[in-house]
């Protein structure tokens, strides 16, 4: 299974990138940028929404949505032409609340400080994302005929573990919270700034970032 990160990398990542830098006006290496560091955080942060039995039924049903089911995938250009319409950036800033919930300000800052971009850019961008994110993951549901909370465990989980080469290294050993507090805090700190928390330094400063 592919992983997310290496789906940025290929001819279809390479079309998001280009259609969400374009819609939001900023350049594509630094869209690129924060599409790298920010959705795997979104997927680990949605397995572990979905580790819950509700959780795991509220993804599903998102999934079946015929909005999220992966249509979307098979007209990106159509989606981006003309610019994406304002229900669906409501849905992915649905999304983005539901995802990150109270972190999410704090994961567009700490995002925005390491591409150089402001937290409102990150989240402009992150709103056109979010729908292609959950397109994607509906369409990896449909191929591979997940229905049960076991299999969208297995599932989110490939996607996030799937990455290859050095893309692996350098994010996906790192996103993972090395304590298993479950705070997305751990998982963009360590991921963003390469560091383990540390009351006393970086870590204490990002707590404060996020109010913990």
């Amino acid at each position: 299974m592919s992983g997310i990160l290496d789906i940025l990398n290929s001819d279809l990542g390479q079309s998001i990138i280009s259609g969400a830098a374009n819609q939001t006006n900023q350049p594509q290496d630094k869209t690129a940028s924060v599409l790298t560091m920010a959705l795997p955080v979104m997927m680990q942060a949605m397995k572990r929404n979905a580790s819950s039995p509700e959780g795991a039924a509220n993804l599903l049903g998102a999934l079946n949505n015929s909005k999220h089911d992966g249509s979307l995938l098979d007209n990106l250009g159509g989606f981006f032409e003309g610019g994406v319409n304002d229900n669906m950036l409501e849905d992915g800033s649905k999304i983005l609340n539901h995802v990150l919930g109270s972190k999410q300000q704090g994961v567009n800052k700490l995002i925005g400080d390491k591409s150089g971009m402001d937290a409102n850019q990150v989240a402009e961008i992150l709103k056109v994302a979010a729908p292609i994110l959950l397109g994607l993951l509906g369409k990896q549901k449909r191929q591979n005929n997940v229905s049960s909370a076991d299999g969208l465990d297995d599932l989110l989980g490939g996607m996030i573990k799937g990455n290859s080469g050095d893309n692996e290294q350098s994010f996906l050993e790192t996103i993972l919270d090395a304590d298993g507090d479950g705070s997305v805090v751990d998982d963009v700190a360590s991921m963003v700034l390469g560091s383990s928390k540390n009351k006393d330094g970086l870590g204490g400063l990002l707590g404060g970032l996020f109010g913990k």
